[in-house]
């Protein structure tokens, strides 16, 4: 009797007082769910050690924001290399989610597969983004010139072909009794490419078209995040969404506030510098020097007059560009914050806490990038719908006529043009 009552007494619940010890698969991340049970309430007001995790926290962000900055400020090119680090690491992240070391010891070579596919839909996705940038960068150097517009000529089907290696490839490698393992990490490859890709894509057109583009919402999301944790921290008392227990309402309306009144100054501030609103033609890393157009010049607003008399301005001065500030701002602090919760939800799918650990305090690449993703898309589909004139200009035209015609069916062209102007004078006259 004695020893059944010692044995129950040791087999108890896990995580309760007198249990046996937690079980948790060696460097897994997830989170048991008894766990949740013996802390009781998520948010961080409650947190026991969240003074700890803050500094940690707090110390990352500043190191983040630092290199952040300085990438700014080195320029379009900086910019660019930077994203494809963040693409990568959140590829590998993505990549070792469903990867399974038994199964990869037993298939050598096939995690080379995935990148094979990655760089292909690099080089595709970069190829149409940046081609023209790059005829204008070696415009003055025949030979390569020369070479560059064969590249542009032939890059989608090059990119064709390397997909089809890696298609072959993939059909060769198929091994008996791997074969549900080794299809659901090529459905899983290009799914992680469809992610990765779309927002990244974006990111690159609306870095080239004036770094403003680009900074203003990465910044935005920035510091959602940020008021969105402290105000949590200090006030949260109302849990948000089950996704994210540690969310609360105080958090996203603290945040919301803040953004929004953060996207108005900021679209001031940086519309000031030509270094962020001039468009990059090129893949050169020279100063910037461009007319800022009627969104970043100054314009006098009149007060309405149900301001009171005592008031002492009567009109105030903006730029227009804030005013599609208000609507990123909106944005980054009702809408992207979404896509956080979709991760969050991803997250709890897989059983797992973050999606890496390469930042303290942040988990991984991924973790950090969930809302920029979102946000990427909706700058880049809003600048273009609103912000970018419709109809074609001289400068989408030339460019056109560069990329797409040979030296001398450019020189036909022209003559052709001189051809037209001068008969259209002589008619006139």
């Amino acid at each position: 009797m004695e020893k059944d009552m010692q044995k129950d007494s040791g087999s108890g619940a896990p995580g309760t007082p007198g249990g046996g010890r937690l079980r948790r698969r060696r460097g897994s991340n997830e989170v048991p769910p008894e766990v949740a049970k013996v802390n009781g309430n998520h948010l961080l007001v409650h947190d026991r050690n969240k003074y700890k995790s803050m500094l940690i926290r707090m110390y990352s962000t500043v190191w983040m924001i630092g290199g952040f900055v300085f990438v700014i400020y080195m320029g379009h090119l900086y910019i660019w290399a930077m994203v494809v680090v963040i693409q990568i690491f959140m590829a590998k992240e993505l990549f070792n989610l469903l990867r399974r070391a038994h199964e990869d010891k037993q298939l050598p070579g096939f995690r080379l597969l995935n990148w094979h596919f990655f760089f292909t839909a690099m080089l595709f996705g970069y190829g149409r983004i940046l081609n023209q940038r790059l005829v204008n960068t070696v415009f003055q150097d025949k030979f390569l010139y020369k070479l560059v517009s064969e590249f542009i000529k032939y890059h989608m089907v090059t990119c064709y072909f390397l997909y089809i290696a890696g298609f072959m490839w993939f059909i060769l490698t198929l091994k008996k009794k791997m074969y549900k393992y080794q299809f659901g990490q090529y459905a899983w490859t290009h799914m992680i490419l469809i992610v990765v890709f779309t927002q990244s894509s974006f990111t690159v057109a609306n870095i080239f078209e004036g770094i403003f583009w680009f900074l203003l919402p990465a910044s935005l999301i920035v510091i959602n995040d940020i008021a969105a944790y402290l105000v949590g921290f200090f006030f949260g008392r109302t849990p948000l969404i089950k996704l994210s227990p540690k969310k609360t309402w105080e958090g996203f309306i603290g945040a919301s506030v803040t953004t929004i009144i953060s996207a108005f100054v900021l679209a001031n501030f940086f519309g000031r510098f030509q270094w962020l609103t001039c468009p990059r033609k090129d893949l050169s890393m020279g100063w910037l020097n461009c007319d800022p157009g009627p969104l970043f010049r100054p314009e006098n607003y009149a007060l309405p007059e149900w301001v009171p008399q005592w008031f002492p301005w009567r009109e105030f001065q903006v730029l227009p560009v804030q005013l599609h500030a208000l609507c990123l701002g909106l944005f980054a602090s009702i809408i992207a914050p979404f896509g956080g919760f979709f991760a969050s939800g991803f997250k709890r799918a897989f059983k797992i806490k973050d999606f890496g650990d390469s930042i303290p305090g942040h988990g991984g690449i991924t973790d950090r990038m969930d809302c920029q993703m979102v946000m990427a898309v909706f700058a880049y589909i809003y600048h273009q719908s609103f912000v970018v004139p419709q109809s074609i200009s001289i400068e989408t035209i030339l460019d056109q006529i560069l990329m797409n015609l040979t030296f001398e069916e450019q020189r036909a062209l022209y003559m052709k043009l001189e051809q037209i102007i001068q008969e259209r004078l002589t008619g006139e006259s």
